[in-house]
């Protein structure tokens, strides 16, 4: 479907920017992101060489972020981005074909969302597609409780138990002990899915690279900050990771060539403090964009560039092999089992060459073995 088509349909979901956000725009200096990239005024913007587009769900929250947005410094092509505007109504079913229609246009849609629930009709709108997906999740807890419970502690109820159709893999990112519930550490074990502490990313924030490099959606809930970087979430916490962190977690996700969307959830405008939340969320999405305007094309765009290295496993008699890219010095390992035509998109594993090091010791890491398991 060209852009010419989608851009009406768009327009049934999306209403346009305010007289009063356009204006802001005037006094900025030429070199900001407002005066750089298209804007959804009185008719929304042709989709034309457009890469990226910003969704507001949930009005008042995303106008927040784009006041401190528009005023950052851009230094991505010019008109790559554009702003669509608001969901006429922050709902699933508003959300769900406006981030169909992009995805289908190839445009990575960037979704500000007041509402943690969101996250999964941004999975959802993925149902249409031709293979199966890669969900990453950056938050405190796992979002997955008795259904009867409130809709922003049951977000990932539906989709993992019993796991959806078109979920293959689940990393969850950030998380931290004394919030998730009793069995919930066994339950992601028990499926293979990826764990990666908030103390264990904080020490090694690299750790978080492979797993959020796998991904082909990534729902970052805003719950996982420190309160005193993020005061505007519905339950606000002094653990969690700061502003630096946060940005460079979005950083790994934009330079992930596999990832097609991202969304930042939770954002409550009336519980912020001085714009602090609005300002945090601002920066994180301009290191997103700028982990993605330096994509380096890597697997699962292309193999040509990775150099091939094969570990012997005397003691189990095989082989393992590991592909190192010569344009980033990123790592995967190839899983040793053929595999069905739906998983072949997720037959090279996201590593570090911390991982290819303890592989060539005969000593592969729990995350690499979890991952081979997938494929048994």
């Amino acid at each position: 479907m060209s852009g010419k088509q989608k851009e009406p349909m768009l327009q049934n979901w999306l209403k346009p920017l305010s007289p009063a956000m356009l204006k802001s725009i005037e006094p900025l200096p030429e070199h900001s992101a407002g005066k750089n990239i298209l804007l959804h005024g009185e008719q929304i913007p042709g989709l034309k060489g457009v890469r990226i587009a910003l969704i507001g769900a949930g009005e008042k929250e995303a106008n927040a972020v784009r006041a401190h947005f528009y005023r950052t410094s851009c230094l991505f092509p010019k008109n790559a981005i554009a702003d669509l505007g608001n969901l006429r109504r922050a709902e699933p079913e508003m959300l769900m074909p406006v981030v169909y229609e992009l995805l289908s246009g190839n445009v990575l849609p960037v979704i500000l969302a007041q509402r943690d629930e969101l996250s999964r009709a941004h999975f959802l709108a993925y149902q249409e597609a031709k293979s199966l997906v890669n969900l990453a999740v950056i938050d405190e807890r796992l979002r997955m409780g008795d259904p009867n419970a409130a809709a922003a502690d049951t977000v990932y109820t539906p989709l993992l138990q019993p796991r959806h159709p078109l979920l293959f893999h689940f990393g969850l990112v950030g998380c931290q002990t004394h919030q998730m519930p009793p069995g919930l550490f066994d339950f992601l074990a028990r499926h293979h899915f990826d764990i990666v502490r908030l103390g264990k990313s904080r020490s090694s924030i690299e750790e978080t690279e492979p797993v959020l490099r796998d991904a082909d959606l990534l729902a970052f809930h805003l719950s996982a900050l420190k309160n005193c970087e993020a005061p505007g979430v519905s339950e606000a916490s002094p653990s969690g990771y700061f502003t630096e962190e946060a940005c460079q977690l979005c950083r790994y996700a934009g330079m992930s060539d596999k990832l097609t969307s991202f969304g930042i959830y939770g954002y409550h405008r009336d519980r912020d403090r001085d714009d602090q939340t609005a300002q945090t969320i601002s920066q994180m999405l301009w290191y997103f964009l700028e982990g993605y305007f330096n994509r380096k094309n890597d697997f699962p765009a292309s193999k040509d560039g990775l150099n091939e290295y094969i570990v012997d496993f005397r003691e189990m008699n095989y082989q393992i092999t590991f592909w190192k890219s010569v344009r980033s010095g990123r790592w995967w390992m190839q899983t040793p089992v053929a595999t069905k035509k739906k998983h072949q998109r997720h037959t090279l594993i996201p590593c570090s060459f911390q991982d290819y090091q303890a592989a060539c010791r005969e000593d592969l890491p729990d995350r690499l073995l979890q991952a081979l398991r997938r494929f048994g």
